[in-house]
């Protein structure tokens, strides 16, 4: 899913090739859609998640299981501390709070939730469980 940040002075972000299992909270802080770049992968066993979050360490980012099969990540950045003669020429690296939501399909097995960080990237494994399906018997009309 694409975020780009309106730039009509909403302070909200325009989802683009909108999934319906994730969503975004939005807020007057743009950066909460900054530099949190998430790719969700579906295989045969798990649902695995990768989030890119350099410079970031496990006591700063934060994994919740919502009610509603919710998956939230969150975090905060710190800025940069500027010493006293120091000029800043350029500043794209900002700091603030991120908030991710994904909604999660009805076979993830939200108990067993798995969640590391490694070089900057945080890996979230939620596994699959076997969806059953509604009892149904057929039924023959005699007459």
């Amino acid at each position: 899913m694409a975020m780009i940040p309106c730039i009509f002075g909403t302070g909200r972000s325009v989802n683009f090739l909108r999934n319906p299992f994730a969503t975004t909270s939005t807020t007057n802080d743009t950066s909460t859609i900054i530099n949190t770049h998430i790719n969700w992968k579906e295989t045969s066993e798990a649902h695995i998640f990768k989030v890119d979050l350099p410079g970031l360490k496990n006591g700063d980012v934060k994994v919740d299981m919502l009610a509603g099969k919710v998956l939230q990540i969150s975090g905060d950045w710190s800025k940069d501390k500027k010493e006293k003669n120091d000029t800043v020429r350029r500043l794209e690296r900002s700091g603030g709070n991120f908030v991710r939501r994904f909604r999660l399909p009805e076979n993830a097995k939200v108990e067993k939730v798995k969640a590391c960080m490694e070089n900057g990237v945080l890996t979230i494994i939620i596994p699959k469980e076997e969806v059953k399906t509604p009892y149904m018997k057929l039924v023959q009309i005699k007459g």
